[in-house]
């Protein structure tokens, strides 16, 4: 597998540095990934193959019905614990690698953020008062400590300095130089499905630090983007990312939820791997407050790791481990979800919503060219698009 450097990620403004020794363990760990889904992880097929589904039909008189019972059964496995053991230990390298190499120099990385937001284009507008929803607050995740919420001090962007960075290391770099994959391949398959939409008005909800904003201002400059996230210290961040790289996107302190855009203000309403970080009732409440939002035409477009529907139970027991190990305690609820009843009941016609797979554009080819197997690229190498029109 060719390897992809911590030293090739898309530059910044606001991006920490990183010297030869922390370059070398960041690469380290993204090999260690890989390796740990690639080669540790196809063996667990076998052990459930051979060992522990034919013990459990001996004992049940029957296979497993769903991921739940291939779970509990594939709990006492050593190859399964093992796998499950290197790969949460590589989550928790990542983070204390970026947790140490942020540390050394998050003062100087804050001056720089204020000092670019100072002269920016596009606005910051924050919230000091917003109620952060328990499903937010209450979750560190990713096993990233304080969440992506907690300030440690004045102007802070500790959590969001951390992430940018990470996201690359453990992706390998198959996200794309500046993690813009998501967003890529939405408007990609924007494109494709409505040829002769030109939205003028953006929403970019649970934007983050903007990785996949900005697409969206290099796709149709002429356009007002705003980018909206519970994360005052993302925010802080992504503003001064985005300032950086020249886009003026207009970020603030919002509950996708219950925004406070005037309704019908947005031509596209977009969101980049976030519905799996709400609970249930938010994400209804997302669904609605999309609907609100939209102009007539307009279109609501969520972008995803796919559904559980149509996957068979073993691979639904892979995807779901991230749900009881990974700090993402939403996850399986999503992906078992019917997302279209959801969406046809906050209002959408039925008629007009939409889900297909598609591909990471980003990455597509380099995936193809040098990952032979291995549960988890699959999942990289597409995206679910799920959506709806507002047709009046």
């Amino acid at each position: 597998m060719k390897p992809v450097g911590i030293r090739q990620i898309g530059r910044h403004g606001a991006l920490a540095t990183v010297n030869h020794d922390e370059a070398a363990r960041e690469d380290f760990i993204a090999s260690m990934y890989f390796a740990v889904q690639a080669d540790v992880f196809p063996g667990n097929r076998l052990a459930y193959d051979r060992r522990v589904r034919p013990e459990f039909e001996r004992g049940h008189g029957r296979a497993p019905e769903d991921r739940h019972e291939i779970r509990r059964a594939m709990a006492g496995e050593p190859l399964f614990q093992w796998w499950s053991g290197l790969r949460r230990t590589t989550q928790e390298m990542k983070q204390a690698t970026g947790e140490e190499l942020v540390h050394r120099q998050i003062g100087k990385i804050n001056e720089e953020v204020a000092r670019i937001n100072r002269t920016g284009i596009g606005t910051l507008r924050l919230d000091p008062d917003l109620p952060l929803p328990g499903y937010a607050s209450k979750v560190d995740f990713h096993g990233q400590p304080g969440g992506y919420y907690a300030e440690r001090c004045a102007e802070d962007t500790t959590p969001a300095a951390i992430y940018d960075p990470g996201v690359f290391v453990l992706t390998k770099g198959f996200m794309g130089p500046y993690c813009e994959a998501a967003g890529a391949s939405a408007i990609s398959f924007l494109r494709e499905r409505f040829p002769d939409f030109e939205p003028k008005t953006i929403l970019d909800i649970g934007c983050s630090v903007g990785h996949s904003t900005v697409p969206y201002s290099i796709t149709y400059p002429e356009s007002r983007i705003d980018a909206i996230d519970l994360s005052a210290p993302m925010l802080r961040y992504g503003y001064a990312r985005a300032n950086s790289l020249g886009h003026p996107i207009h970020f603030s302190q919002q509950n996708a939820e219950a925004t406070d855009f005037p309704s019908g203000s947005f031509d596209l309403v977009v969101s980049h791997i976030v519905l799996h970080e709400t609970s249930r009732r938010a994400l209804r409440n997302i669904f609605a407050e999309s609907l609100r939002l939209l102009a007539p035409g307009g279109v609501m477009l969520h972008v995803e790791q796919r559904q559980n529907e149509g996957l068979e139970a073993f691979e639904q027991f892979y995807y779901d481990w991230d749900t009881l190990n990974n700090h993402e305690p939403f996850w399986g609820t999503l992906h078992d979800t019917d997302l279209a009843e959801l969406a046809a009941d906050v209002g959408f016609a039925t008629t007009d919503i939409f889900q297909k797979m598609v591909p990471n554009v980003v990455s597509a080819d380099l995936l193809r060219s040098q990952i032979d197997d291995g549960q988890d690229f699959k999942r990289t190498s597409t995206w679910l698009a799920f959506g709806a029109e507002k047709r009046s």
